[in-house]
């Protein structure tokens, strides 16, 4: 588990923690160490750019961000390969997955939205581990979604940079970075890499 130094409210999960979506000991274990409940709120993940608000655990709907100004409510996303991001209000906090198609259609700006209509405008984000640009090889009808951030692999093929299309929806707010790539360092789930069905957890909760 990576916990963000100067960021209360935030954690990382790693491989050796578990896929935290079923295995619900593992969750409590996990919970226990943050001295947070093991009852979070969750939503069914589909590579979009929809927001819910939430106000009690469980699965909540269809969506890719989620938020809350429930303390002590943890909001989590699960992620092998795309981001997960954290925002941080001084009374709400939300979380994204951010694959590329979430990231294209502006899932980060879209939370971050959310939030700020309702008040909560975030001060401070947490991104997650992820694939990196030295491994996140694109074909040209993705890149053009990003062209501003394409990049090239470290065996030079086109990529796409995630985190600096993340970080231009997240302009003026203050970003910390975990900068692990799940595709080629070790202790990460990693779908593109081994076709891994396990995810890493991102939580979010206000202590």
């Amino acid at each position: 588990m990576i916990r963000p130094p100067s960021v209360s409210g935030v954690a990382f999960t790693q491989a050796v923690d578990g896929d935290l979506r079923h295995d619900l000991e593992a969750r409590r274990i996990l919970s226990s160490r943050l001295e947070i409940s093991s009852e979070w709120s969750t939503v069914r993940q589909v590579h979009e750019n929809s927001v819910l608000r939430v106000d009690r655990p469980g699965e909540a709907g269809v969506a890719d961000a989620l938020w809350t100004t429930v303390r002590g409510l943890p909001v989590a996303v699960f992620t092998a390969d795309c981001f997960g991001v954290v925002l941080l209000g001084e009374d709400a906090v939300g979380v994204a997955h951010c694959g590329w198609q979430g990231v294209a259609s502006g899932v980060v700006g879209s939370l971050r939205q959310a939030m700020t209509d309702a008040g909560h405008s975030p001060l401070t984000a947490a991104l997650g581990p992820g694939i990196g640009p030295c491994c996140f090889e694109v074909g040209p009808e993705v890149a053009q979604l990003f062209e501003d951030e394409t990049a090239t692999t470290s065996w030079g093929a086109t990529s796409v940079d995630l985190p600096a299309a993340i970080g231009g929806q997240l302009d003026g707010v203050e970003l910390w970075s975990v900068e692990r790539c799940t595709h080629h360092e070790e202790g990460w789930f990693s779908h593109r890499r081994s076709g891994d069905e396990e995810r890493l957890a991102t939580l979010g909760w206000l202590p």
